[in-house]
């Protein structure tokens, strides 16, 4: 593979209650990469790109800049999606400097029709959902070693730890989103993005971050 992976997520607010369980058992591991976040580009942010399952307070509902995805079923589930800044330059770029996978723990149903709003580009090769997680202690986690790519070379961008015990030396944490649209956290992520493209091994520059 001539370009390095990363991995991306949708994922459902009520998922991260069931997620953030864990958190803490990665803390001390990430604990010296968060406080680089802190004082750069690592500042307050998300994960690729977030989207809710959730009623947005009335006040809010004309904000949303994509309409809900259908469902088929009968009774659709009330879905808002609001994009973060940025979030299409941010897609094609990475598009342009990667092979790009969405791996997500939300169900198909929910994630796979935001993702066909929000990647107008076709920039994800491959779309994995919950079945392709492992149920690790009452957590959905994502194993990088089933996506058949020498590990050295893949990247998961998330903004719950839980999601990649199984390699927080591949990631790059970041804070979730919600509704500020003067985040430019996504832009601010592209030289390290373009840095990382460039690199045949991802260990050595995400181990720097994490030391600093």
């Amino acid at each position: 593979m001539d370009n390095t992976s990363i991995i991306t997520q949708v994922a459902n607010p009520k998922e991260e209650e069931i997620l953030s369980s864990c958190q803490e058992k990665v803390s001390q591991s990430n604990s010296s990469l968060k406080k680089h976040r802190n004082r750069s580009i690592f500042s307050p942010f998300f994960c690729c790109f977030r989207d809710y399952n959730a009623e947005p307070p009335a006040t809010n509902n004309k904000t949303c800049s994509l309409p809900p995805p259908a469902e088929e079923n009968s009774s659709p589930p009330k879905v808002y999606v609001l994009k973060r800044p940025h979030v299409d330059e941010f897609l094609q770029k990475l598009g342009e400097l990667f092979e790009c996978v969405l791996f997500t723990a939300s169900l198909a149903k929910y994630a796979d029709p935001v993702a066909d709003l929000l990647d107008r580009w076709g920039v994800f090769r491959a779309r994995l959902f919950r079945e392709s997680c492992v149920f690790h202690r009452g957590n959905y986690v994502k194993d990088l070693s089933r996506l058949g790519r020498e590990l050295n070379k893949v990247i998961i961008v998330d903004n719950s730890p839980a999601s990649y015990i199984f390699h927080p030396e591949n990631a790059v944490p970041v804070q979730s989103w919600f509704d500020d649209m003067t985040d430019t956290e996504l832009l601010d992520l592209l030289p390290l993005f373009e840095g990382l493209s460039k690199e045949t091994d991802v260990y050595s520059v995400l181990q720097s971050l994490r030391a600093r």
